[in-house]
């Protein structure tokens, strides 16, 4: 049976597979015994709860869930840039959406997934089977695409990951639209988003925080985090 929120790393590189019990919040999230809000982190997640399958695109606010999300639900938490690929679908088209896979897919092949994985003993196991299979018959992810999210991550301004991976700016942009959902400044905002909420998390004090994270003072996390996630940094710190 799924109980509370837990994750962990998926046997596909770079992905996460988690899960959630009767009060689920599709599309990943944050620990707990009730509904929370979901961050944005850059990624797009495959889902499943009892009789469906769906998509959670790339959010660029956090993602509150309502009475439709009771659970349990399982999910896998793909690698920014590697969802499209597997799925078929630009991720600007899911920006900010949670999807039925039947939108997406036929219906008669999505049916059979599902009632595969609703009748598996670890729905989980079964969701994670499908990304492996999806990403065997899939391209490689372009090695270009990871260099930009590791230089993001890592706090690169945007010009020099575009001159690190040798794209102009409207290259990177187009590149980024299709492979993340956003242009590369959004994944950068939200990329160093997570990195904060990370050091925070960790006992780091909030002004020093800011300073590791690459914001130009405390006051700028602070705005930056009520603009992405809805709350307060303290609000989600004692969460």
């Amino acid at each position: 049976m799924i109980s509370e929120y837990a994750e962990r790393a998926s046997r596909l590189p770079g992905a996460v597979v988690w899960t959630r019990g009767a009060v689920g919040c599709p599309g990943g999230g944050e620990g707990g015994g009730e509904a929370v809000s979901v961050l944005p982190d850059g990624c797009m997640d495959l889902l499943w709860t009892e009789g469906r399958l769906l998509v959670a695109g790339p959010d660029t606010r956090a993602y509150r869930p309502g009475p439709a999300a009771q659970g349990p639900w399982a999910g896998i938490r793909f690698f920014p840039g590697t969802a499209p690929a597997l799925l078929g679908v630009p991720a600007h088209e899911l920006r900010d959406r949670r999807v039925d896979l039947a939108d997406l897919w036929p219906g008669a092949e999505v049916r059979r997934l599902g009632e595969h994985i609703d009748a598996a003993p670890d729905p989980a196991v079964a969701l994670e089977d499908l990304a492996l299979r999806l990403a065997a018959d899939a391209d490689p992810l372009d090695p270009l695409l990871r260099t930009v999210v590791a230089s993001l991550a890592g706090g690169c301004s945007v010009a020099a990951t575009a001159e690190s991976v040798g794209l102009g700016a409207r290259q990177l942009h187009r590149r980024s639209l299709t492979a993340f959902g956003y242009g590369p400044k959004t994944l950068a905002r939200v990329l160093r988003l997570q990195r904060a909420l990370a050091l925070v998390r960790a006992g780091v004090p909030f002004a020093e925080t800011a300073a590791l994270a690459g914001f130009a003072d405390q006051a700028h996390l602070a705005r930056d985090v009520r603009e992405l996630a809805g709350e307060a940094l303290t609000g989600l710190v004692g969460r």
